[in-house]
């Protein structure tokens, strides 16, 4: 079974197809972050100043404090069943200043949930993911579920209780995702069982344990932060190529 994109779908996701002339290996080259940190040309009315409320500005900032005091708080951390719940006991009481790094980059993921939520609403009520900005809206939702699954990833790592049994939670909750989980939706018909599911594949084991705290960890401090960068690449290059957010209310 072949599945068929529309061709105005295509034209927004791919842009253009393989260059056969000059002129459409220029138009490749501008139309993309990738090749070109900024858009080539720009008309008049999509430089114009719109009110915001900065929520993706504040959401970005969020994100830069928490990178820059995750950094920090690597240094003194192990990702290990013996060392984690220490490491953080002596971040919290030992190192100089490890316990306000450690508030720091908590309450700014805290932020960060609550400033993009509130950017997506504001963009959905604005009405500002209307063509042309329906391909930057996907990758928006995309930046959505990326913060969210920083959110999940780095409750883990304090390895107390709370965080133990809070991630158990959620992790269980895995086995009904619909095609992905063993008890979900068509999870039987495809094969899928509790040692072969969604689940089993974040934590690398049946249960929380050491392999699950190292994915955890893994995800957390390098695969996650990754995707983001490349997402926020794209969609801070099509706001400045899509021009006046509000343009849709």
């Amino acid at each position: 079974m072949t599945i068929k994109l529309p061709p105005e779908v295509k034209r927004k996701i791919f842009r253009t197809g393989l260059p056969r002339t000059p002129a459409e290996e220029l138009q490749a080259v501008r139309r993309t972050v990738f090749l070109h940190l900024h858009p080539m040309q720009l008309s008049a009315d999509r430089m114009k100043i719109s009110f915001t409320w900065c929520l993706g500005g504040l959401s970005f900032l969020l994100f830069l404090i928490t990178v820059f005091t995750g950094a920090f708080l690597m240094i003194y951390y192990r990702p290990t069943l013996e060392n984690a719940y220490a490491d953080i006991l002596d971040l919290q009481y030992t190192v100089f200043l490890g316990g306000f790094l450690r508030n720091v980059h908590r309450w700014a993921g805290h932020g960060i949930v609550i400033t993009v939520v509130l950017h997506m609403l504001r963009v959905f009520y604005t009405g500002s993911y209307k063509p042309p900005r329906e391909f930057n809206w996907i990758v928006g939702v995309c930046l959505l579920l990326i913060v969210l699954a920083f959110a999940f990833t780095g409750y883990l790592l304090p390895w107390d209780q709370i965080s133990y049994w809070g991630t158990r939670v959620g992790t269980n909750l895995l086995h009904s995702v619909p095609l992905l989980g063993s008890d979900g939706p068509l999870g039987s018909a495809l094969g899928l069982r509790p040692d072969r599911d969604i689940t089993f594949f974040l934590l690398g084991d049946s249960d929380l344990g050491p392999r699950a705290l190292v994915r955890f960890y893994s995800l957390h401090v390098f695969i996650l932060p990754l995707l983001a960068a490349i997402f926020l690449m794209v969609h801070f290059w099509r706001v400045r190529k899509d021009g006046n957010l509000t343009a849709g209310l």
